[in-house]
C-alpha cells in the first residue's frame, strides 16, 4: 500500500510536469517584457522539475586533462550483475596508473552522486565504481541482495580489476570495504587492494552519535521491517520484491534538513526569474542528482541496520560473512587511510578514525588519518576542500602504496 500511494503521487507530479510545460511554452514568447512574465516564466520552470526521477543520471564526464592534453573518457562495463556493474572510466592513454575502486553507497542514490569524486580522481588514477541499480528494476528470479552479497560483489569487481587495485568507499560501504579486505586477506586472495581510503563512514556509531544512529537505536529491527518496507508494484520490473524506496531515504534527508531546502528551492526561483542561469544551474544540477532515486533491497537495508547501526559488529570486532567470523587483525598488507569531516552530521568525528582501533596489523607506515576542517558530510568527497585540500593527500598515499 505505501509504494501504491507513492505511484499516485508520481502520477500526479507528471501532470504538473506537463502542465508546467504548457505553461512555460505560452509565457516563453513574452519573455523580454519582464516582470511578471519572468515570475510566471520561472514558476513554470519550477513546475516542470515536481516530483522525483528513477533512472540512473549520466555521469556526463567525456574528457578530462591528463598532464597538458584533454584525453576521452570513455565509460566502459567491466562486471555486470543483476544488482549493480563494475563500471570503468577508461582513458586514452598509454601510461598506466594506479587503479582506484570507487565504491559508491547504497542509501536512496545512485552513484553518481560521485561524479564529482571520479572526476578529481581520473587525471592521477585509472578509476573503477560500484554502478549499483535500482533494486525495484531486478526481477524478483535474481535472488536477494543482502549485507553479505555487497561483500560479494567487491570483492568480485576487485579480482575483474585483475589485481593490484586500491579502494575508495564513501560512507555506508566503509563497513563493506573493510570486511572485505578482512576476508581477502584471510583467504590470500591475490586481488586484495593495495590500500583503501575511509572517507565520513560508520564504522563504530557508538561515537559521538548522529541523529541519523539516534534514530536507528530509538525503534526495535521489528519497526523497521513493519514500518520502511514496502512491495515493488506490478508495473515495474522486480514487482513483487520487497525494497526500502528511494523516495523515503531521501524524505529523511530532506526532513533532517528542511529549512535549508526550502531556502535552496527558493534561491532557484529567484535565479530563474532575476535570469542569473549559472547560479540557477548549479541549484538545479545539484537537486536533479538529489532527487533521482534508487530503491534498495529490504534484506540489505534490514542487515545494515542491525549490524551496523545497532549491534555495532565491526566496532566490536564481532562482523561475520557467511557465517564465519571475520577478524581485521588479518588486514596485514592493505594500507589504511581514513577521512572525516570537522562538521559531519551525519558521520560523526571518531567514527571512521575507528578502523585503525580494528586493524591492528598494520605497522603506523601503512596507517595515515585526515580531519579536513570546516566541512560538512558531503564535504568530505565533493567540492573546493575536497579538490583543494584533503585530494592532494589521498592521491599520495594511494602513490606511496601502488
Amino acid at each position: 500500500m505505501l509504494y501504491d500511494a507513492f505511484e499516485m503521487q508520481c502520477d500526479l507530479a507528471q501532470q504538473t510536469r506537463a502542465w508546467g510545460r504548457v505553461l512555460h511554452q505560452a509565457v516563453s514568447p513574452w519573455a523580454g517584457l519582464g516582470e511578471p512574465v519572468t515570475w510566471w516564466s520561472a514558476g513554470a520552470r519550477m513546475m516542470m522539475r515536481t516530483g522525483l526521477t528513477f533512472a540512473r543520471p549520466a555521469y556526463g564526464i567525456e574528457t578530462v586533462k591528463v598532464g597538458n592534453r584533454e584525453v576521452p573518457v570513455t565509460e566502459e562495463p567491466v562486471l555486470a550483475t543483476p544488482f549493480g556493474t563494475l563500471l570503468r572510466f577508461r582513458k586514452d592513454i598509454d601510461t598506466e596508473q594506479p587503479k582506484v575502486l570507487v565504491v559508491a553507497p547504497l542509501s536512496g542514490h545512485f552513484a553518481t552522486l560521485l561524479r564529482g569524486t571520479v572526476r578529481t580522481l581520473l587525471p592521477d588514477h585509472d578509476v573503477y565504481i560500484t554502478d549499483w541499480h535500482n533494486a525495484r528494476d531486478v526481477p524478483l528470479s535474481e535472488g536477494a541482495f543482502g549485507f553479505d552479497d555487497y561483500v560479494d560483489h567487491l570483492m568480485q569487481f576487485l579480482r575483474a580489476m585483475r589485481g593490484g587495485g586500491h579502494v575508495l568507499a564513501v560512507c555506508q560501504p566503509t563497513v563493506q570495504a573493510l570486511a572485505a579486505a578482512a576476508v581477502m586477506a584471510e583467504a590470500k586472495d591475490a586481488a586484495v587492494p593495495r590500500s583503501m581510503t575511509l572517507m565520513a563512514g560508520p564504522v563504530d556509531c557508538r561515537i559521538s552519535p548522529t541523529s541519523v544512529n539516534t534514530l536507528a537505536t530509538s525503534k526495535p529491527i521489528a519497526w523497521f521491517e513493519k514500518n520502511l518496507i514496502a512491495t515493488v508494484p506490478r508495473r515495474h520490473k522486480g514487482a513483487g520484491r520487497r525494497v526500502y524506496p528511494g523516495f523515503m531515504q531521501v524524505s529523511a534527508f530532506v526532513a533532517m534538513n528542511t529549512k535549508r531546502h526550502v531556502q535552496g528551492h527558493t534561491d532557484l526561483f529567484w535565479h530563474m526569474a532575476n535570469g542569473e542561469t549559472g547560479k540557477a544551474e548549479a541549484i538545479a544540477g545539484f537537486y536533479d542528482e538529489y532527487f533521482a532515486v534508487l530503491d534498495l533491497a529490504a534484506e540489505f537495508y534490514i542487515e545494515t541496520v542491525k549490524t551496523v547501526f545497532q549491534d555495532y559488529t565491526l566496532a566490536k570486532n564481532e562482523l561475520t560473512y557467511r557465517g564465519n567470523p571475520i577478524d581485521m587483525r588479518s588486514v596485514r598488507r592493505t594500507a589504511l587511510m581514513t577521512v572525516e569531516g570537522e562538521r559531519d552530521d551525519i558521520c560523526a568525528v571518531g567514527q571512521t578514525m575507528a578502523a585503525h582501533d580494528l586493524c591492528t596489523s598494520l605497522p603506523p607506515h601503512m596507517r595515515s588519518h585526515h580531519l579536513q576542517a570546516g566541512v560538512g558530510h558531503y564535504g568530505v568527497f565533493s567540492g573546493r576542500k575536497w579538490e583543494g585540500q584533503t585530494y592532494p593527500l589521498v592521491r599520495n598515499f594511494i602513490q606511496s602504496h601502488d
